[in-house]
């Protein structure tokens, strides 16, 4: 055991973690997916995930290096959009609550109008309904003349 390998880890078991984290930065996977997971790391270097959980100098670096790679940053990116894309859903919604309010005040204005308009119509056709009456003295005076050719 070197003096840079932690109690209980083999630097054979270092060794192996160190190629295994490589391939799988790489993309040359030999034992799993390829995927960067903790799961592949402990798999790829066929040693086990206590094994693993006790190489903390390539933790370190495993962690440090996932959260560089362009992976990570296409997930931190896509994290962003959905966050910005919530926002924008939830302004949205927002005002769509608020335009919802002005369309039923606006609908209630134009049924109390059209209420009123129809009101001042019915009144309206009752007055000229009204029977004006005529003159008397023209009446008689017509049928005076009437008579009076015959």
């Amino acid at each position: 055991m070197t003096a840079a390998t932690p109690p209980g880890l083999s630097a054979t078991a270092e060794k192996a973690l160190r190629e295994a984290m490589e391939r799988l930065f790489t993309g040359r996977p030999i034992r799993t997916d390829g995927k960067l997971t903790k799961q592949n790391l402990w798999r790829e270097a066929g040693v086990s995930r206590a094994t693993m959980n006790r190489a903390i100098a390539v933790l370190v670096d495993w962690d440090k290096h996932v959260s560089q790679s362009a992976a990570s940053k296409h997930d931190q990116a896509q994290a962003a959009e959905i966050a910005r894309l919530r926002r924008q859903l939830r302004d949205n919604r927002h005002e769509r609550q608020r335009l919802q309010h002005e369309v039923d005040a606006a609908a209630t204005v134009i049924a109390a109008l059209v209420a009123e308009a129809t009101a001042l119509r019915e009144q309206l056709a009752k007055r000229s309904a009204v029977v004006v009456p005529l003159d008397r003295g023209h009446a008689v005076r017509d049928d005076h003349r009437h008579h009076a050719h015959d």
